[in-house]
């Protein structure tokens, strides 16, 4: 592995197949979810995925006794679920997912290595649409990869709590940037079936503002100038949030893209403060516009 590769947030299509093709000691995950009345992301992966590659399933990975969709497992339960997909603390793991956007649940698996104190993780830029589009090769091919020992630690840095962001509405210690739609953000539509609206003091920047048209993360100067036009100061404390705490998972991506690598995320993200805050802790316009 070429040390200039290694801790890189990125690895390209080109890169990738290369690294798969001379068998570079890598693992590789697809870490695809979609709504189960869309499509079927494990049965996808069945038929097609890239060669070595294994299904990360993010329903499997997560905290299950929680009300929440997709809270992290405990370091347990991760160093477990990932060490039978082959992954030990010192492999290079490359993330992707099939959405059609181009990348959607990825940065969350990415984001996931990281806060369980992964070093070298990737997102494979521009996901598995651009890999096909690019006419790189596919299998239906399952590897069965040696199991391996991961060591989990939570950073607990890379996370924050619904307590901590209740106490951010007074204190003001870290900025807070929305990822979601900018429509269930101010509140004037249904967020997945919940009364849309947002953490008082948040800033909206829809997760998609940084992709491309093609689904590949923009450049550097284009995501600084994003953040910048939004006032949000990558010098200062940032924390990430949006509905269930994946998309929120871009803004800690673009962020690292830019250097700055300590964004949190909140886990719990809407649909924990939906149900948990106090109602004047829910700014809506749509509330406001009744009112």
């Amino acid at each position: 592995m070429a040390p200039n590769v290694l801790g890189r947030a990125l690895v390209t299509a080109k890169w990738l197949s290369e690294a798969v093709r001379v068998g570079t000691s890598l693992r590789v995950l697809d870490a695809s979810w979609y709504p189960p009345q869309k499509r079927n992301a494990r049965q996808e992966f069945k038929e097609r995925h890239i060669p070595g590659a294994s299904f990360f399933d993010i329903e499997e990975c997560r905290d299950q006794s929680s009300p929440y969709d997709f809270m992290l497992p405990s370091e347990s339960h991760f160093a477990d679920y990932v060490g039978h997909l082959g992954v030990s603390n010192d492999t290079h793991v490359v993330v992707y997912d099939g959405d059609e956007l181009g990348t959607f649940y990825a940065p969350r698996a990415w984001w996931m290595f990281r806060a369980f104190g992964h070093k070298e993780v990737s997102v494979l830029n521009g996901g598995f649409k651009n890999w096909v589009k690019e006419g790189h090769p596919v299998t239906a091919e399952v590897s069965q990869p040696a199991p391996a020992v991961f060591k989990a630690k939570l950073n607990t840095t890379l996370l924050k709590t619904f307590e901590e962001m209740m106490q951010n509405v007074g204190s003001l210690r870290f900025q807070v940037v929305d990822s979601r739609p900018e429509g269930r953000f101010r509140g004037t539509e249904l967020d997945q079936g919940l009364e849309s609206g947002h953490i008082p003091g948040a800033v909206n920047i829809p997760f998609h503002s940084f992709l491309t048209e093609t689904g590949h993360e923009k450049s550097i100067e284009e995501i600084q100038q994003i953040f910048r036009e939004k006032k949000v100061d990558l010098s200062k404390p940032l924390t990430a949030t949006c509905r269930k705490g994946v998309t929120a998972c871009h803004i800690a991506l673009a962020a690292y893209l830019c250097g700055k690598r300590d964004v949190a995320v909140y886990d719990g993200s809407w649909s924990e403060w939906f149900h948990r805050a106090p109602p004047h802790y829910k700014v809506s316009e749509l509330k406001r516009n009744k009112a």
